[in-house]
């Protein structure tokens, strides 16, 4: 067994030993289990906040984008940044609404906003099915962090399946308590390994950080700037703005924010957490020193530039603690993500089927159901498919549809009706299947329109549907209304 290997064991078995003792001393209900009894300050929210930017997905794709796509993937800190100025409006509010009236899940806000629990589970299937391909991701990063690093001692699949267990398991004893103490490891972990790759390979390489960049500009010019078509301006305008707005609407996000202690840590979280998403910079520092040092990749393997660039660099035991902190990025995240989605259905499904289930009986339901999401999610990432493919494409596309009805709902004076929210959220939902399926997009459906409207995330035409059948459906219903009171008068 190599030492590689050891380190990354040592870090498994401390991530489950935490996730298992921060249960200690609680009495678990269903507030408790899954957002923390409101609890969580300034430190928890943020650590894991802050997790659902660094997943394996990052750690692994921010690189791999850099070195197959270049200056593209700066739309990721950019969208992250403005989700984060939105969230210093809109997430005090919720919270505010959430705590008032005892509600612990994303389903439940929507099913209590417009009183309709037909809404509560359309929300709860949309976002169990739209989370599973993000589960799917962590577990297959999972298995290649470990693998590689590994040095091919452990297959991806059963790293995959170790890791699958032991997140299952301490999410079911500790629920969200267990993902916040985790992150306490996670997030010093990627701090030291983030920034200390970013400034060493660099300037083991090249010298430095320009004469990276210049020896990037040499090989391949076109990774510095925005393509003319394709990933252009309007392209990286739209995207930024499409992932902005439906960042906190991710239903594991939406469920971090519920377990604040109050709306001042929210606030002062939206004010810092730009400073600690400024750390991408460094994973791009080295998907663009890749281009050059290990350029036999393919464009298929963009994702594994990071592990092989730090495996032609360093012994054994850095790739074990490189390895460590890939794995921590997908345990964290992915705990959060499968507490969200049971918890979801629990609430809006099942507890419709048995009305009269007690809070101890759904809480043994949401853990059940995290059994049943982790499997799903296993299967996927161990079978792969086109199915899979698709749903990865699409997922973040369905979760955003929830958007417009969420963001009316704050109002005041919310127009909407539960009829128009449905309604909308149902076809915006649709579009994103049809134009997945059919791989279609913008410059599909308009091939005479200019580029740049050809280029803009195609997203937004189930985005634009989605908001003009919620407002025709609610002046419908309220007409509907008003002529059958007029009757009976």
């Amino acid at each position: 067994m190599n030492v590689s290997l050891v380190i990354i064991g040592l870090f498994l078995v401390l991530a489950l030993f935490l996730g298992i003792l921060s249960s200690r001393g609680k009495e678990m209900s269903m507030e408790q289990w899954t957002v923390g009894g409101r609890g969580f300050g300034l430190l928890f929210i943020f650590l894991l906040v802050a997790g659902e930017v660094y997943t394996t997905f990052t750690f692994l794709g921010g690189s791999g984008w850099t070195y197959t796509r270049g200056a593209a993937v700066y739309y990721v800190p950019a969208y992250i940044f403005i989700a984060y100025i939105l969230s210093y409006w809109f997430l005090p509010k919720i919270w505010r609404y959430c705590k008032e009236n005892k509600l612990i899940s994303q389903p439940d806000f929507f099913a209590s906003k417009y009183n309709s629990t037909a809404l509560g589970v359309l929300v709860a299937i949309v976002g169990g099915v739209a989370l599973i391909p993000y589960i799917v991701i962590q577990f297959k990063g999972l298995g290649i962090i470990v693998s590689q690093a590994s040095f091919g001692t452990i297959s991806p699949a059963i790293a995959s399946c170790i890791g699958a267990t032991v997140v299952a398991i301490y999410v079911m004893i500790s629920g969200i308590h267990g993902s916040a103490w985790t992150a306490i490891i996670k997030d010093f972990m990627i701090v030291v390994v983030v920034i200390f790759l970013g400034l060493y390979i660099p300037f083991y390489y090249f010298g430095g950080i320009k004469p990276m960049f210049e020896a990037v500009e040499t090989v391949k010019p076109d990774l510095l700037t925005l393509s003319s078509a394709g990933f252009s301006n309007s392209w990286f305008i739209s995207t930024v703005i499409f992932n902005a707005i439906g960042f906190f609407i991710l239903p594991h996000s939406f469920m971090v924010v519920l377990s604040a202690n109050g709306e001042k840590s929210l606030r002062k979280n939206a004010i810092t957490l730009p400073l600690y998403t400024i750390l991408l910079v460094f994973i791009f520092f080295v998907g663009f020193s890749a281009v050059t040092i290990i350029p036999e990749l393919s464009a298929a393997q963009g994702d594994l530039a990071l592990l092989s660039i730090a495996i032609k660099t360093f012994n054994p035991w850095v790739i074990g603690i490189i390895g460590a902190a890939g794995l921590l990025t997908a345990l964290v995240p992915c705990s959060v993500m499968l507490m969200s989605a049971s918890a979801g259905i629990t609430q809006n499904v099942y507890k419709l089927l048995v009305p009269k289930a007690s809070d101890k009986h759904l809480l043994a339901t949401s853990k059940a159901l995290i059994i049943v999401f982790s499997l799903i999610a296993l299967y996927f990432t161990v079978t792969g498919g086109e199915a899979m493919a698709i749903l990865n494409i699409m997922s973040y596309s369905l979760i955003v549809q929830l958007t417009p009805a969420l963001f009316l709902s704050l109002q005041k004076n919310n127009f909407i009706t539960k009829q128009g929210a449905f309604v909308g959220i149902l076809s915006g939902v649709i579009v994103v299947l049809f134009m997945t399926l059919k791989d279609l997009g913008i410059g599909d459906l308009l091939p005479l329109a200019p580029q740049w409207i050809q280029d803009i995330n195609g997203s937004f035409v189930a985005l634009i549907i989605n908001i003009l059948m919620m407002y025709g459906v609610s002046v419908a219903s309220k007409v509907f209304v008003s002529v059958k009171q007029s009757q009976f008068q």
